[in-house]
């Protein structure tokens, strides 16, 4: 057996997207190649654009980092690339995962900005959880992250942020936003530039990419990545859907791609009052882009802060002291 590509060397892989053997070679091309065509079709960058690479250290980002730096080069983008990490403040992960995007930065030459929750919201995930527990914390944090990486971006007067999102993610996406009746945000989860209408539109170079792919890209390449999953997040709705999708793809490796090319062809009838779309606005307390006078984010704070204040109990209990009958007074605070 030889390479399907080249048809001369042995193969030692088999293209999860493809079914086809390939030598390693052929692979890294075609892989480089895909996505560069999906940049170059799709118009994603303008030359001279300031381009910040959300970067969590994972096989994703990692990648993500590799690549466009590649190409950068390669084809002459003309881009000046960035790494823009966001530091949740979860103690044995984001930590040790901010030292492989350390070492990204030395290892590509590419500066590197880090923004934390405690600097912009004066909350880590590990105090949030702590209060709230962990129903809900991921919506708390995926609200928090993305507004994150968006006063990130702009602290670097940058022009975009391109992030890892795979065809893995956003197949996942797609039938979780089914799966709850969400069919209004078919069209946006697919959509290969996100916030279009915001001053920092989100870039998916990987939107046909398949994870498994980027894993052996990755592995093959010997590119450093941080591999353990967030500790808050093992009952997430989206790790169901994702298993949902792994048994679809074992059966057929196409339904990956099959289902965001349904996404891409979902139609909404605008003129339906549940369809009509929000009047962004900027929020009332953050400046940022809204749909509403308060943006979730600040809206998220406000919830957290009447929680905390429900956690923290003072009270005054007095007693009478047998020996000098005076009143005492005994302030108990417990605090998260």
């Amino acid at each position: 057996m030889k390479c399907s590509t080249c048809n001369e060397k042995k193969p030692q892989i088999k293209r999860p997207k493809t079914g086809k053997p390939s030598c390693l070679d052929c692979f890294f091309e075609a892989f480089e190649n895909e996505i560069h065509h999906t940049i170059i079709t799709n118009k994603l960058f303008n030359r001279e654009e300031r381009v910040c690479i959300g970067a969590s250290g994972g096989k994703d980002s990692t990648v993500l980092a590799y690549v466009m730096n590649l190409l950068n080069k390669k084809y002459d983008y003309g881009l000046n690339l960035f790494l823009l990490s966001v530091d949740e403040g979860i103690t044995g992960y984001r930590d040790d995962s901010l030292e492989t995007v350390k070492q990204n930065r030395d290892d590509y030459g590419l500066p590197l900005e880090i923004v934390s929750y405690r600097d912009l919201y004066g909350w880590t995930m590990d105090e949030i959880v702590k209060l709230i527990g962990l129903t809900n914390n991921c919506t708390f944090c995926g609200v928090f992250r993305r507004q994150a990486l968006e006063r990130g971006a702009n602290l670097l007067k940058a022009d975009k942020i391109v992030t890892g999102h795979n065809a893995d993610d956003i197949a996942e996406t797609v039938l979780m936003n089914l799966l709850r009746g969400d069919y209004h945000r078919l069209t946006k989860s697919v959509d290969i530039i996100s916030g279009r209408d915001s001053n920092m539109p989100r870039v998916k170079p990987f939107k046909y990419t398949y994870e498994k792919e980027i894993v052996m890209y990755a592995y093959h390449k010997k590119l450093v990545y941080f591999s353990t999953e967030c500790i808050y997040s093992p009952n997430a709705y989206r790790g169901f859907v994702r298993e949902m999708i792994k048994d679809l793809e074992a059966q057929r490796p196409s339904s990956i791609i099959d289902i965001i090319h349904s996404g891409e062809k979902f139609e909404i009838d605008r003129n339906a009052s549940s369809a009509k779309e929000q009047i962004k606005k900027n929020c009332t307390k953050c400046g940022l882009i809204s749909s509403n006078n308060i943006c979730k984010a600040c809206s998220l704070l406000e919830k957290l802060s009447k929680m905390k204040a429900k956690k923290v109990i003072e009270y005054e209990e007095v007693k009478t002291l047998d020996k000098e009958n005076e009143t005492g007074k005994k302030v108990v605070k417990i605090e998260i």
